[in-house]
């Protein structure tokens, strides 16, 4: 991530002056990536992530070979196992012939800022595999969200001929749900011991998952757990809009250390996608996206427009009058805007 410079154009904002010598580099590089090059996609992401100078132009050049790739989205409760089972989703689709891209949204390091765990390191089965591209992105200090940084990662990955991707998130929080409602397809994994798993998905889950994995199903209490998810999700799915294709998100059970369920987990995943298709969901689905994605890159774009030096400095003299009670929260926030261009 060292070899980009300080400068930044802001990947999701209003692209900056790019030298034309460094815009050769950038095409030089979009090539590169669209011939699948691993080095290539590897400083391509670190361009987005770390909002290098010409991140957009980037981004842009790649723009129309993306949208080919499937989007899994894994994720679920702290110690459910889904880095294990991600690991063997990825050796099941290499088993199948794809190419994977697997984008692990960690936590950030307190020291580095960036990603806290080494999922490469993890997830040794696959790590050397020529068809397995692997990325950790760090879950906070992401200027612009985290979701716009992972989805324009996986559009890197996507852009360089991967076949499928996955993105496996930290945890269960909001940046956690909307990374994974992203994806085409959203797995939500659970272990029979957790008992905070049902609550976790009443807190927003349950609406964006499709399939639900209850892992490491070897352990006591499975056939209990199991019957208690799928009553819940029977009340939560059991009456369809009337006349329209439903899909009634299935509950797997997987030991992924040993692989046990994970073919058919792979299966139920690829009949939901079989689904979008043909029912005509996988297009308002990307629309919404879509939708999304262009009012983040706006909001982005008008808060560095917002940030200037003087509005940066009169916030931290209005910060320390709030600190004091000498001026309200929101009189500052007006003062600030009320501040000229």
């Amino acid at each position: 991530m060292g070899e980009q410079g300080d400068a930044r154009s802001g990947a999701g904002g209003v692209a900056g002056e790019v030298p034309e010598a460094a815009l050769g580099a950038l095409r030089a590089l979009a090539d590169r990536v669209l011939a699948g090059d691993r080095r290539a996609c590897a400083r391509a992401i670190s361009i987005v992530e770390d909002e290098a100078a010409g991140a957009e132009r980037l981004l842009e050049a790649l723009a129309p070979a993306v949208g080919r790739a499937r989007r899994i989205g894994v994720t679920g409760p702290p110690g459910a196992g889904k880095s294990t089972l991600v690991e063997a989703l990825v050796l099941e689709l290499r088993r199948r012939g794809r190419t994977v891209g697997v984008v692990c949204v960690d936590p950030t390091s307190p020291f580095t800022g960036g990603a806290l765990l080494g999922d490469r390191i993890r997830m040794d089965r696959v790590a050397t595999d020529p068809g397995v591209f692997i990325r950790s992105m760090a879950s906070r200090g992401s200027l612009g969200g985290l979701s716009a940084k992972t989805h324009e990662a996986l559009d890197v990955l996507d852009a360089a001929g991967r076949e499928v991707l996955v993105v496996e998130t930290v945890g269960v929080g909001q940046s956690e749900v909307e990374v994974a409602s992203t994806a085409d397809t959203t797995v939500v994994v659970v272990s029979p011991e957790s008992g905070d798993g049902i609550q976790a998905m009443k807190a927003g889950l349950m609406e964006v998952a499709q399939v639900f994995c209850v892992n490491k199903a070897d352990r006591e209490g499975t056939d209990r757990f199991v019957r208690e998810l799928e009553a819940m999700l029977e009340l939560a799915h059991g009456h369809g809009a009337p006349g329209r294709p439903t899909w009634s998100p299935p509950v797997l059970q997987t030991v992924a250390i040993r692989g046990d369920g994970v073919p058919a987990l792979l299966d139920a995943v690829l009949r939901h996608q079989e689904h979008l298709a043909t029912s005509g969901e996988l297009a308002r689905h990307r629309r919404r996206i879509a939708r999304d994605r262009v009012r983040e890159l706006v909001e982005r774009a008008r808060a560095r427009s917002f940030w200037t030096p003087a509005r940066v400095a009169a916030l931290d003299d209005l910060a320390a009058g709030v600190d004091d009670r000498t001026v309200t929260p929101y009189e500052a926030a007006r003062r600030l805007l009320a501040l000229p261009t």
